[in-house]
C-alpha cells in the first residue's frame, strides 16, 4: 500500500489511542483544574480555558486528520469524490466510540464534531481537485482550533458545544465568579480569527493552485500547438518531395527506353524500385490512415537503421517471432513510435553502469513488441501522468510518449507499461491477431 494511504491509517490508529499517552495530567491541566476549585479567579480561568484548548486540539487532530487525508487519496485513487466525504463520517465518530470504550474521560461528541464534519464536506466541495492534501491539511488545522474555542462558551452548552467534564467546570466557574461575558468575548474573538483565517487560507490556496493549473494547462496547449505547426510544416516539405520524385520518375522511363545496355536496364530497373519505395514512404507520413502490410523483420530493419541515442547503453534485440509475421500498420509512424520509446528507454538508463536496453518480439494471441531497459523505473504516482503532453521527469518537454500513445491508437493495438522502482521499465506494444498475418509457412 502506498504512503498516502499508511499515513492516514497511522494517523487514525494514533488518535484512537492518543489519550492513553497525553492527558489533562500531561499538560498541566489536572493542576489547574485543582487551583480553579479550591482558589477560583480569571487569570487561573483564562489559562486552564487556553491549555484545555490546546489538550482538545491536539487530542483531535491526528484522527480528524487521518480520516481527512484517507478519503481524499481513496476518493482520488478510485475517482469517486463521495468517498472523500463518507470516509471522514464513517471514521470519526467511530474513533469517538472506541476512546469511550476504553478511556474513563468521556469524549463528547458535539458542536466541534459536528462543525468539523461540515467543513470537511465545505473542503471537499470547495477545494475539489484545486487543493492539494497537505494545504487542505494545514486549514483543517486552523478550523479545528477554531472550533474548539466554542466549546467553553456558556451560551452554546444548550445547543451542543462543551459537554465534557472538564469544559463543564470552567463554564459553571466562571459562572460562579462573574467570569462568564469575558470567557465568551475571548473565546468567540479566538474562534473567529482563526475560522477566518483558514477561510481566508483556504480561499487563497485554492486560487494558487487554479492559476497554477492552468499556466500548466498554457504550457501543455502551447507544446501542442508548437508540436502541431512542426507537422504541418514537415507535412509540406514531405508534400513537395513529390514533384521532383515524379520528375525522376520520368526521366528514369525515358532512360529505360532508350538504353539499350542490359546493365543500364537493369541499373534503372533498381532506381524505379528506390523511387516506388521513397514515394510510399512519403505517402505514409503525409497521411496517417495510410496503412500497408509489412513483415516484421522490414520494421525491426527499418528500427535498426533509424538513428538511436549514442551513448554507452547496449542495444540488444532478442526477437522470438517469426520475422515472416506481417502487421497491418503505417510504417513510417510505427517506426517512428517504436524509436521513441527506445530513445526514452536511453535516456533512463544513460549514466549507469551495465546500461541495457532489450527489444524483444514475441507471439501471444498476436504480436507483442517490447522495449525495456534496466533503468531506474517510473514512480508509481507517475504512471498515470507520463502520457500528458508537457509532462517529463527530464528536463526537456515529454512530448514522445503522447506521440506514441496515439500512434499506437491509431493502429488498434495496445500499450502496456511493466516498472518496478530500482529495476526497470518495459513497454508492451500488442498488436492483436487481426492485425496480422503470416505470408509464408516455412518458419526459419
Amino acid at each position: 500500500m502506498r504512503k498516502r494511504f499508511w499515513i492516514p491509517i497511522l494517523l487514525i490508529i494514533f488518535g484512537v489511542f492518543f489519550p492513553l499517552f497525553f492527558d489533562i495530567e500531561h499538560v498541566g491541566l489536572h493542576h489547574m483544574i485543582e487551583k480553579l476549585e479550591n482558589d477560583p479567579d480569571g487569570s487561573t480561568l483564562m489559562l486552564t480555558a487556553l491549555i484545555l484548548v490546546f489538550l482538545n486540539t491536539l487530542r483531535a487532530l491526528p484522527h480528524y486528520l487521518g480520516a481527512l487525508l484517507l478519503g481524499d487519496a481513496l476518493g482520488r485513487k478510485y475517482n469517486r469524490p463521495i468517498l472523500k466525504i463518507a470516509v471522514p463520517v464513517v471514521i470519526i465518530p467511530a474513533v469517538y466510540l472506541l476512546i469511550n470504550s476504553y478511556y474513563s474521560m468521556n469524549y463528547h461528541f458535539g458542536g466541534p464534531a459536528i462543525l468539523l464534519l461540515l467543513s470537511i464536506l465545505f473542503l471537499q466541495l470547495f477545494g475539489r481537485q484545486n487543493m492539494r492534501p497537505l494545504f487542505m491539511s494545514f486549514v483543517f488545522s486552523q478550523l479545528l482550533f477554531g472550533y474548539q474555542w466554542l466549546d467553553i462558551v456558556p451560551a452554546l452548552t444548550s445547543f451542543g458545544f462543551g459537554g465534557g467534564e472538564v469544559s463543564g467546570l470552567v463554564k459553571n466557574t466562571s459562572s460562579a465568579i462573574g467570569f462568564e461575558n469575558t470567557l465568551s468575548i475571548y473565546s468567540l474573538l479566538f474562534s473567529t480569527v482563526f475560522i477566518i483565517h483558514a477561510l481566508v487560507f483556504a480561499v487563497y490556496l485554492t486560487v494558487v493552485e487554479q492559476k497554477w493549473k492552468m499556466r500548466k494547462d498554457l504550457e501543455s496547449a502551447r507544446l501542442e500547438m508548437v508540436e502541431a505547426r512542426s507537422g504541418r510544416e514537415a507535412l509540406h516539405l514531405v508534400h513537395d518531395l513529390k514533384t521532383p520524385l515524379s520528375l525522376m520518375e520520368g526521366l528514369n522511363s525515358l532512360i529505360q527506353m532508350k538504353a539499350e545496355d542490359p546493365d543500364i536496364r537493369t541499373y534503372t530497373g533498381k532506381i524505379s524500385d528506390s523511387i516506388q519505395a521513397t514515394s510510399d514512404m512519403v505517402s505514409e507520413i503525409l497521411y496517417d490512415e495510410k496503412k500497408n502490410w509489412c513483415s516484421l523483420h522490414t520494421l525491426i530493419e527499418y528500427v535498426r537503421q533509424n538513428k538511436l541515442s549514442e551513448s554507452s547503453t547496449i542495444y540488444q534485440f532478442e526477437l522470438q517471432a517469426p520475422s515472416d509475421i506481417e502487421i497491418y500498420i503505417n510504417k513510417i509512424r510505427m517506426t517512428r513510435a517504436i524509436v521513441n520509446l527506445i530513445d526514452n528507454a536511453g535516456d533512463a538508463v544513460e549514466g549507469q553502469k551495465n546500461a541495457q536496453v532489450i527489444i524483444r518480439s514475441e507471439v501471444h494471441a498476436g504480436i507483442w513488441i517490447g522495449i525495456e531497459d534496466n533503468g531506474p523505473g517510473i514512480k508509481n504516482r507517475d504512471l498515470q501522468k507520463i502520457w500528458n503532453a508537457g509532462f517529463s521527469t527530464k528536463e526537456h518537454p515529454g512530448l514522445g510518449l503522447s506521440f506514441v500513445k496515439n500512434v499506437i491508437e491509431e493502429h488498434g493495438a495496445s500499450l502496456d507499461i511493466e516498472s518496478e522502482p530500482g529495476v526497470g521499465t518495459t513497454f508492451w506494444i500488442h498488436f492483436p491477431k487481426e492485425r496480422t498475418r503470416y505470408e509464408h509457412t516455412d518458419h526459419r
